[in-house]
């Protein structure tokens, strides 16, 4: 692929985008009276424009219906859940009924780890990737005290090689195997949050399974960025948030699945609810919980409508769009930063370092040796939005549904005026 690191260049692509008109359906912050370059998709995406009409309709019909609302709502709110999961199942590769929205992320991680960890007796640990996000090592670290385990002995980190950032897929085989007979779980981050790596999830699930282990993904920084298969994989569970490359707003609603192999089993331990019960005979209020024969049973609640109609506006914009063209485009752009990035490097004498490799989604990940966040706090107050994380990196991130071509450019530009007043 050749690139130019030219206004006419990334004009150009931007007139050939057949997703372009996607920009104009997003609210874009301004900065001194122009749209910021805003690439931090994957910590909190834009707001559709849809949201305010679809809130609304909700908040219309609860004043106008009240209780009757459940019912009879233009989108009744006792199957609101049922709205989201055609376009959330395409996008994660799953069947419609191994997905459902629910909760929160590291509550539905808590949830699905209730069922599909369960250490018997050598066979107790979990794998998972070095300096996963700390909400998720929180999440190994309790649930091993809850079971009376020491995540120090029982919790494995696939780490780096020694001077590389990322992972080696066969690395992560090879530890895998290395502790196969004492593995109860691989559980990965789909894409890493700090380094934007895209892991190898078919080749580690396969291996998982070939070790007698259960294989699950946190997929917050993947759902909406990269093509995924879950069914096809044979992944046994996933969970996901909605806030970021999935645009449906602060604390959104989150998601699940579960693949169909693991419905109907009635070993799972479970925590229960009233929404996960059968929904034919939930409402003559049985007092033994019978399960849902799809990934609803693991519901607990009934639908957060509200935090569901944000959601529900941004999915319907990834059914009009079409996952394969943003896919598409997210490759061409993000290789574009990337290009933007290195030819940058010449005159910042070789400071920016890529630490994300080329399997990855719309994220790079960059290291200013020697500017650190005094060039991240200038980005920010020349109108670049991108994301700092401790100790060194920043995180771009350029989505497909509403950034340019143009937008990288113009991030190069000002990286390229800042370099001499830092």
């Amino acid at each position: 692929m050749s690139f130019e690191n030219s206004l006419n260049y990334a004009r150009a692509c931007d007139s050939q985008d057949p997703l372009r008109a996607f920009r104009d359906k997003f609210h874009i912050p301004q900065f001194n009276g122009a749209p910021v370059v805003y690439l931090t998709g994957n910590s909190l995406g834009l707001q559709p424009k849809t949201v305010t009409a679809y809130l609304l309709q909700e908040l219309h019909d609860w004043a106008s219906l009240g209780v009757e609302g459940h019912v009879k709502a233009k989108h009744p709110w006792m199957l609101y859940h049922e709205f989201l999961t055609p376009a959330m199942a395409e996008i994660v590769g799953a069947e419609p009924s191994e997905v459902v929205m629910m909760n929160q992320l590291t509550v539905n991680l808590h949830l699905l780890m209730v069922s599909f960890y369960r250490p018997t007796g050598k066979r107790k640990k979990i794998i998972c990737e070095h300096k996963a996000f700390p909400s998720d090592q929180y999440m190994f670290q309790s649930q091993m005290h809850w079971h009376g385990l020491n995540p120090e002995t029982d919790l494995i980190s696939a780490k780096p090689r020694t001077g590389e950032w990322h992972l080696r897929t066969e690395d992560v085989i090879q530890l895998i195997q290395m502790h196969a007979d004492e593995l109860a779980l691989v559980c990965f981050g789909g894409v890493h949050y700090y380094t934007g790596q895209l892991m190898d999830m078919p080749a580690i699930t396969r291996a998982a399974h070939q070790a007698g282990a259960l294989a699950g993904f946190d997929l917050a920084h993947a759902a909406g960025n990269v093509e995924l298969k879950l069914h096809d994989w044979n992944i046994d569970f996933a969970a996901w948030c909605s806030y970021k490359y999935l645009n449906s707003g602060p604390g959104a609603v989150a998601g699940i699945y579960v693949h169909k192999k693991h419905h109907q089993r009635t070993d799972l331990k479970q925590f229960s609810g009233w929404w996960g019960h059968d929904a034919a005979s939930r409402f003559k209020m049985p007092e033994t919980f019978k399960p849902m024969s799809t990934a609803e049973r693991w519901q607990l609640s009934n639908a957060p409508v509200l935090s569901m109609a944000a959601c529900r506006a941004s999915l319907d914009l990834f059914l009009e769009a079409g996952t394969s063209q943003l896919f598409k485009k997210s490759k061409m752009l993000t290789a574009y930063l990337d290009f933007i990035i290195r030819d940058l490097n010449k005159q910042y004498a070789n400071a920016l370092e890529i630490i994300t490799p080329d399997a990855r989604g719309a994220q790079v990940s960059v290291v200013a040796h020697g500017y650190g966040k005094n060039l991240f706090e200038a980005m920010t107050a020349s109108g670049i939005i991108a994301d700092w994380r401790e100790p060194n990196v920043i995180r771009c991130a350029p989505v497909p549904l509403y950034n340019s071509f143009e937008d990288v450019f113009r991030f190069g530009q000002i990286l390229s005026q800042l370099q001499g007043t830092l």
